[in-house]
């Protein structure tokens, strides 16, 4: 019987494990200051950068992802020559390496506005202070466009290039960017909408695997969660899309499209975990892919600037990315 009541037992720790999310990775330094965060890890010298929404957009560096992150500064000291409200208050970037060059796109806006752009910085470095600001790439919206302007990320697809963007109201595009992609080249068109509800998808980031092309992105209220908290469920996830093609056609693990509300979600609240979002995914060389994000910790607060940078390792479960 004790040995019986001992393969219940651990049966049900398997099925418990099974279906929960895993902890956020370790963390060190500085590992608040990360809302909307981006990483990239310099080849040089094998420094990792993570750059967050806020002022000039905050830089941090590290030796190894799991820290000691350290304050730096910041990328644009004198926020963006794009002449919009918020340009001195930069959200959601975006940093590529192309060709020698690293690529920093940012959002100019202010909450709840449909005024908004996005823009371009570059540096041969990374290092604060030598950051170029190129100002606007091309894509911006107004009242008059069917979709918001902010939370860029670039996808390359052989030698051609895409940014993909947008929040709310359409939720998310895709616009085809110039060989050197500085400005875009084309219209842009919708990739991911969702009809019902606030239409609340966001911060979408294009990662290529096996094969597919993994649009994952950020569904539900992100902010505020300390004077308005939103009913259970509505607070950010991170969810995703794959199709063949990175400019269209994508669609859930259930077969339903994300231009009709798909999604499946790969990370929600749990634990101590609330509201993760604002994700990206990095080919780590010493963890492979892993899927990295803000959240709040619900043990600390749940106040915007008490987001924290948290990452977990992907695993590919019948092509599809569980964490």
């Amino acid at each position: 019987m004790k040995f019986i009541s001992t393969l219940i037992a651990t049966a049900l720790i398997f099925i418990s494990s099974a279906n929960a999310y895993a902890n956020p990775g370790a963390c060190s330094g500085t590992c608040n200051n990360s809302h909307d965060p981006s990483i990239i890890r310099r080849s040089s010298d094998g420094t990792y950068f993570r750059f967050s929404t806020g002022g000039g957009l905050a830089v941090h560096t590290a030796p190894a992802l799991v820290g000691p992150w350290t304050y730096k500064g910041v990328v644009l000291s004198g926020g963006s020559k794009i002449d919009l409200t918020g340009n001195t208050d930069l959200w959601a970037p975006d940093v590529h390496l192309v060709g020698s060059t690293y690529y920093l796109y940012y959002s100019v806006s202010s909450f709840g506005s449909q005024n908004s752009a996005i823009g371009l910085a570059t540096s041969t470095t990374l290092d604060v202070g030598s950051w170029t600001d190129h100002g606007a790439t091309g894509i911006a919206s107004s009242s008059s466009k069917n979709y918001n302007a902010i939370d860029p990320n670039l996808i390359a697809v052989g030698s051609a290039y895409y940014l993909n963007f947008g929040s709310f109201w359409g939720d998310i595009y895709q616009a085809p960017m110039a060989a050197t992609p500085t400005k875009t080249s084309a219209s842009s068109y919708n990739i991911a909408f969702n009809s019902s509800g606030t239409h609340a998808m966001e911060g979408s980031y294009m990662f290529n695997h096996g094969g597919y092309y993994y649009l994952f992105f950020s569904r539900g209220i992100c902010c505020g969660y300390d004077t308005d908290r939103p009913a259970k469920g509505a607070e950010y996830s991170i969810e995703v899309c794959r199709s063949s093609s990175a400019t269209g056609g994508f669609v859930d693990k259930n077969g339903v499209s994300c231009t009709s509300g798909g999604g499946t979600v790969v990370l929600a609240s749990h634990g101590t975990v609330y509201g993760p979002g604002g994700q990206g995914v990095y080919d780590d060389p010493t963890y492979g892919p892993v899927l990295y994000y803000h959240h709040v910790d619900t043990s600390i607060g749940y106040a915007d600037g008490d987001k924290i940078f948290g990452w977990n390792t992907i695993s590919w479960v019948n092509g599809w990315p569980t964490v």
